[in-house]
C-alpha cells in the first residue's frame, strides 16, 4: 500500500506555516520579546510554524486514512492523489491565502540551519521507529498482513498511526519549503511533486532507510 498525496500533506502544513507566519508571526515574535525580522523572533515563529504544520497535516492525513486504509493496492493511490489535488484546488479558491495568485507578502524565516536539522531529526526519527516494536509490527504487516493479524497486530490503527506520522513528516517538508522562499502558489504542490517523492524512495529501495536518502539526493 502506498500513497500518491504526498504533496496535499506538504500543501496543508506549507500554507498552514505560512497563514500563520503571515497573520500572527509579528504577534507571535512580540510575545518573546523581539521582532519578526529579527533571528530570534524568526526562530520563535519558526518553531510554531513547524508544530502547526506538521499536526494540521497530521490531521489531513487521519481525515484521508480513517475512510481510505480500507482499500488494499492501487485503490488508495487514487484515493490520496484525489485527496491531493482536492486540497490544491480548495487552496486555489481560499483568497485569505493568495488564492490562485499565491501568498506573495510571506516573510522568509527559515534557513539551510533549520533544513538540514529537520532532515537529521526526520532521519533518527525514522530510524528509531524502524527499531521499535512500532516498526516491526509495520513490518510484519508489510510482509504478511493476514500473518500480522492472526498474531495479534491491531493492523488498522497500526498503518492510520503510520498515515498520519508519515502526513506530519509531509507537513513539515511544506513548511520548510514555504517559508524558505518568499512566495508560495498553489502550483507548487502538483501532482508531479507527489511522484517526485515516490520516485525517490522506490529509487533508494522501499524500506531502505540509507538507500532513500540516496535517492533523495541522486533526484534532486
Amino acid at each position: 500500500q502506498f500513497s500518491i498525496g504526498h504533496a496535499g500533506f506538504m500543501a496543508v502544513g506549507g500554507y498552514a506555516a505560512t497563514y500563520l507566519t503571515v497573520y500572527h508571526g509579528a504577534q507571535i515574535a512580540a510575545l518573546a520579546g523581539t521582532t519578526l525580522t529579527s533571528a530570534v523572533g524568526a526562530s520563535v515563529v519558526m518553531v510554531f510554524s513547524l508544530l502547526v504544520g506538521a499536526c494540521a497535516a497530521a490531521l489531513a492525513g487521519l481525515a484521508v486514512g480513517i475512510p481510505s486504509l480500507r482499500l488494499k493496492g492501487d485503490y488508495l493511490a487514487i484515493v490520496t492523489l484525489g485527496f491531493s489535488e482536492i486540497i490544491r484546488v480548495v487552496i486555489l479558491n481560499i483568497p485569505a491565502v493568495g488564492g490562485a495568485t499565491g501568498f506573495t507578502n510571506t516573510t522568509p524565516i527559515t534557513n539551510f540551519f533549520w533544513i538540514f536539522s529537520m532532515a537529521i531529526l526526520t532521519i533518527l526519527i525514522v530510524a528509531n521507529i524502524r527499531s521499535s516494536t512500532f516498526g516491526r509490527a509495520l513490518s510484519a504487516i508489510r510482509e504478511d498482513e493476514i500473518a500480522a493479524k492472526a498474531m495479534g497486530i491491531n493492523t488498522r490503527n497500526m498503518k492510520l498511526l503510520a498515515f498520519g506520522m508519515g502526513a506530519s513528516f509531509g507537513g513539515v517538508a511544506g513548511v520548510m519549503f514555504s517559508t524558505y522562499q518568499a512566495f508560495i502558489t498553489p502550483e507548487a504542490f502538483s501532482l508531479a511533486e507527489s511522484v517526485m517523492i515516490v520516485a525517490m524512495v522506490v529509487l533508494g529501495g522501499i524500506g531502505h532507510l540509507p538507500g532513500v536518502i540516496v535517492g533523495a539526493l541522486l533526484l534532486a
